[in-house]
C-alpha cells in the first residue's frame, strides 16, 4: 500500500474526527427540532431503526471504499472501477457536500455570532431576551452574513494545516469535552417541574403522528447525522492505515451518534415542555429553550457561554468533513495548493450560502416549490442527495467494486466471524436499497 501523505496519528483521532464529522448540527440542532416536528418518540425510534439497519452498513461501506482505494472520493471510484462512469458518485458527493455547506455554514455563522453574544456581560442576561436575541441574528442580513464570513474563515485556516495537525488535533481535544458538557446539561433538564411530560414526548412513540414524510425525515437523518450518502467518510477512510477495524470504528462512530442524539433529546425536551414551549418550533428551538435552562443553574451564564462555545465546535468539525471532501477533490494530482484550493472553495461556499443567509431576513418572501432557499437547500441534500447517494454506494460495493478487496477490508485487523461479513453484505445489497427506494417513492404519494 501506497502511504499517503497526510493520515491519521492514531485509531482514536480517526474515530473523534469520523464521530465529529458526524455529531454536529446533525445530532445536536437538526435532530431536536426534526423529532419535535414529527411526534417526538416514534421518529425517535424510526431514526435508531435506520442508523442502526441501514446508516452503520452504509458507514462501513464508504470506509471500504475509501481505505481500499486510498484515494480521496472522486479518485477513489475512478480506481476501483476504472472507464465504468461510476466516478459520478464522488462527483455527486463534492456537489452535495458544496450544497450542505452553503447552508450549514449559515447555522454555524448563526452559532458563532449566538455563542459571542451571550458571553457574561456582553449583552444583559434575562431568559425572555433569548427568542429576541435568535430573531435579531437570523433576521439582520449583515449578522448573517458576517456571521456565515466567519465561520467559513474558521473552516478554511483548519483545512489548510490538514488532516493530523488540523481536523484531528481539533476533534481530540473537542469531542470529549462536548459529552461532558452535554451530560451536564441533561442531569440539569430532567431535574425541572414537569420534566416528565417532555420525556414522555421523547421517549414513548406514538406512531399515530408519524407520516409518510416522517418516515422519508427519519431516514434522512440518518443520513445526515452519520454524514454517509456524500462520500465523505470516503475521503476521511482514505487517510488511514490498515492496523484499525473498519467494522468496529463504524460501530464505534455510530454509539456516540445515537447516544448525543438521545442526549439532545433529553436535554431539550423536558426543557420545552417545563417551560411551555413548542416542540414542533422548528430551527430556533436549540437557540431559545438551552438558555432557559441555563438561566435556571449556578453559574448559568458561564455555563450557557461554554455550550455554546463548545457546540460551535462540534458545527465545526462537521463541517470541516464537508470542505474536506471538496478540497482533496481538487488537489489530488497534487498540483494544486491545499491551501490556495481551501480558500478559492471558501469563497466559493461563502457567496453561494448568502441566498440561505438571507432566507430569513431580505428573501424572506422569495420561495423556491414553496420552500425559502435555505429550506429547500436542506431537503435537496437531506431528502434527495442523501438518499441517492446512499443508494449508489450500495449498489456500487455490492456490484462493481472487486469482493475480494471487500472483504479484505472488512476483516483487516479484528478476526470476526464470517457470517456477520455475509450478513453485512446481504444487507448492503439487498435492503438498503429496497429501503430506500420504497421511503423515498412513499414520499412522493405514489405508494
Amino acid at each position: 500500500m501506497q502511504k499517503k501523505a497526510d493520515q491519521w496519528s492514531s485509531k482514536i483521532g480517526f474515530i473523534l474526527s469520523s464521530a465529529g464529522a458526524a455529531i454536529g448540527l446533525g445530532a445536536i440542532w437538526k435532530f431536536p427540532y426534526m423529532t419535535g416536528m414529527n411526534g417526538g418518540g416514534a421518529f425517535f425510534l424510526l431514526f435508531i431503526g435506520f442508523t442502526i439497519i441501514i446508516g452503520l452498513p452504509l458507514l462501513i461501506a464508504e470506509f471500504i471504499i475509501g481505505r481500499g482505494a486510498q484515494k480521496e472520493a472522486v479518485s477513489a471510484y475512478k480506481k476501483l472501477a476504472p472507464n465504468s462512469g461510476w466516478s459520478i458518485v464522488g462527483k455527486l458527493g463534492v456537489f452535495g457536500a458544496f450544497i450542505l455547506m452553503s447552508f450549514y455554514s449559515v447555522v454555524g455563522g448563526w452559532v458563532l455570532i449566538y455563542s459571542a453574544m451571550s458571553i457574561p456581560g456582553l449583552i444583559i442576561k434575562d431568559s425572555a431576551n433569548y427568542g429576541e436575541l435568535f430573531a435579531t441574528i437570523t433576521g439582520n442580513p449583515g449578522i448573517t452574513i458576517l456571521g456565515l464570513g466567519l465561520f467559513m474563515i474558521i473552516n478554511i485556516i483548519v483545512i489548510s494545516f490538514g488532516i493530523k495537525n488540523g481536523i484531528e488535533k481539533a476533534s481530540k481535544l473537542l469531542m470529549p469535552l462536548l459529552f461532558v458538557f452535554f451530560i451536564v446539561l441533561v442531569v440539569r433538564a430532567v431535574t425541572f417541574e414537569g420534566a416528565s411530560e417532555g420525556l414522555a414526548f421523547f421517549l414513548q412513540p406514538d406512531f399515530s403522528k408519524l407520516t409518510g414524510d416522517s418516515v422519508l425525515y427519519a431516514l434522512g437523518q440518518s443520513f445526515f447525522s452519520l454524514a454517509v450518502g456524500i462520500s465523505v467518510m470516503v475521503t476521511y477512510s482514505s487517510y488511514l492505515n490498515k492496523d484499525v477495524s473498519l467494522p468496529m470504528s463504524a460501530g464505534s462512530v455510530s454509539i456516540m451518534n445515537i447516544f448525543v442524539s438521545l442526549l439532545a433529546g433529553l436535554a431539550i425536551f423536558p426543557i420545552v415542555f417545563s417551560f411551555g414551549l413548542e416542540p414542533a418550533q422548528g430551527p430556533g428551538l436549540l437557540f431559545v429553550v438551552l438558555p432557559e435552562a441555563f438561566a435556571q443553574m449556578p453559574f448559568g451564564e458561564l455555563f450557557l457561554s461554554l455550550f455554546l462555545l463548545l457546540f460551535l465546535f462540534a458545527v465545526l468539525t462537521s463541517s470541516f468533513s464537508m470542505l474536506e471532501i471538496i478540497t482533496s477533490a481538487f488537489t489530488a494530482n497534487k498540483q494544486r495548493s491545499r491551501i490556495k484550493v481551501a480558500w478559492i472553495a471558501g469563497l466559493i461556499i461563502f457567496l453561494a450560502g448568502i441566498p440561505a443567509a438571507l432566507s430569513s431576513s431580505t428573501l424572506a418572501d422569495f420561495h423556491l416549490f414553496g420552500l425559502t432557499v435555505f429550506d429547500a437547500s436542506d431537503y435537496l441534500v437531506s431528502n434527495i442527495i442523501l438518499p441517492l447517494g446512499c443508494l449508489l454506494i450500495a449498489l456500487f460495493i455490492t456490484y462493481k467494486m472487486d469482493k475480494a478487496l471487500v472483504k479484505q477490508e472488512f476483516f483487516y485487523s479484528k478476526d470476526l466471524a464470517p457470517g456477520i461479513y455475509q450478513l453485512w453484505f446481504q444487507i448492503m445489497r439487498w435492503l438498503v436499497p429496497i429501503t430506500i427506494i420504497i421511503v423515498f417513492i412513499g414520499s412522493l404519494g405514489i405508494i
